[in-house]
């Protein structure tokens, strides 16, 4: 299990964000070298967990929570396939993009070792927006990529430090419990009623998803 790519994007203007300024960090492209990873600071404060790495916006994406993205490539390769086109590491946003790790089997509150210091925490999957339909130029995409389910995870910053492409990455802490990120991106999309499962990844679970569990519990039981 390694870093294919380690993946930084800048801000610019797009027709396809509803930000106020039209402007998007979502086109990541790999970098060389060594890139420093440290928690953001709260969401809405906080941005991108990467140094070099511009988060647009806030309201949605960045902070502590969600200070770095993973995709496995073994993921875009199936996309590849499925759209006949060639898809290059860092193309859905992702900082991360990996090989032999399974990133959206992941469970939540698992943590990784990447390199010789950094270690990241499993907290959520990604959410598909309109943004990133624009920026893929598919049809249908938010919703073609909410069915296949693959949605890549959010990671905290535990241990900061630099990272780099090459470099090994180590389950180094699995939890007892069987809430995958595949698991919780289904029950906040397609399949609500799955969300008081949620419930037993305890305080690893990104605090917004487990208000949301706990408001479907209140409201339907579980």
């Amino acid at each position: 299990m390694r870093l294919l790519s380690v993946n930084v994007g800048h801000a610019r203007a797009v027709a396809y964000t509803d930000q106020p300024q039209g402007l998007t960090g979502i086109d990541k492209q790999p970098v060389d070298g060594a890139v420093r990873v440290a928690a953001p600071g709260p969401k809405g404060a906080g941005g991108s967990g990467l140094a070099g790495d511009t988060v647009c916006d806030r309201r949605h994406h960045g902070g502590d929570d969600q200070a770095v993205y993973a995709v496995a490539r073994e993921d875009l390769d199936d996309w590849e396939r499925e759209l006949t086109r060639p898809l290059a590491n860092g193309v859905f946003g992702e900082n991360l993009t990996t090989e032999g790790v399974d990133v959206s089997g992941a469970l939540v509150g698992e943590r990784w070792r990447v390199g010789s210091e950094v270690v990241l925490e499993v907290s959520s999957g990604r959410i598909p927006c309109y943004t990133f339909q624009g920026h893929m130029g598919e049809r249908r995409w938010v919703r073609r990529f909410t069915q296949k389910g693959a949605s890549g995870a959010y990671l905290r910053v535990i241990e900061p430090g630099e990272i780099r492409a090459g470099d090994p990455v180590e389950i180094v802490h699995r939890p007892d419990h069987d809430v995958t990120v595949a698991l919780l991106f289904r029950a906040i999309t397609t399949e609500r009623e799955l969300q008081p499962r949620l419930l037993a990844a305890g305080e690893a679970l990104h605090p917004e998803v487990r208000r949301w569990a706990l408001e479907y519990v209140a409201k339907h039981g579980g």
